[in-house]
């Protein structure tokens, strides 16, 4: 069985976007060799990557047209995709479906396949499927940055959500991964 794990960075005051949609301008703080490092491993673990539709749409116009070569150019594109989507009813990426169905169709490849599952950005669909409880991991990138303004990467909802603590780790930048299993609601 696969594990469902949430990868993102944020500022240190939880923004995983700036003010305007695709502001990652704070991505630069972070990025480094170790960062790259990490992105080459989640692409030998990963059997399927997943999207909403948004950050989906900036995923394939990136990575489909980027001059950039090397093991994460390669991945990206070549890995199977999952985008979540009501509006999407195909795609032109390579090895990308689209869904309506988002929990089930996780639910059935969770199942189904040994490799696990990467969710990039999305916290829409982060917190539509921590709720239906299919994230096991949730991985993220703390820049040390901070940019005032911007998109949280977690809503207020209307439950507590408690997180064990898998490992910390500082990068050489001052980034710190934070990785966290998700502990079942009681």
């Amino acid at each position: 069985m696969a594990k469902v794990i949430v990868w993102n960075l944020m500022t240190l005051e939880g923004f995983f976007e700036g003010k305007e949609k695709w502001d990652l301008s704070f991505h630069e703080d972070a990025w480094g060799e170790e960062m790259a490092e990490l992105s080459k491993a989640f692409g030998r673990k990963a059997g399927l990557l997943v999207f909403g539709r948004i950050t989906y749409e900036g995923m394939k116009a990136y990575w489909t047209s980027t001059e950039e070569e090397g093991e994460i150019k390669d991945f990206m594109n070549a890995l199977p995709k999952l985008v979540a989507s009501r509006s999407l009813t195909g795609s032109d990426w390579n090895n990308t479906t689209v869904t309506a169905d988002i929990v089930g169709e996780i639910t059935r490849r969770k199942a189904a396949q040994a490799k696990d599952i990467y969710i990039f950005g999305s916290a829409e669909l982060t917190e539509s499927l921590l709720a239906a409880g299919l994230v096991d991991e949730i991985m993220i990138a703390v820049a040390p940055v901070t940019i005032g303004q911007g998109t949280p990467l977690f809503k207020a909802g209307p439950e507590k959500r408690s997180f064990r603590l898998i490992a910390a780790r500082p990068l050489k930048n001052g980034t710190v991964i934070l990785h966290y299993g998700v502990k079942a609601a009681a």
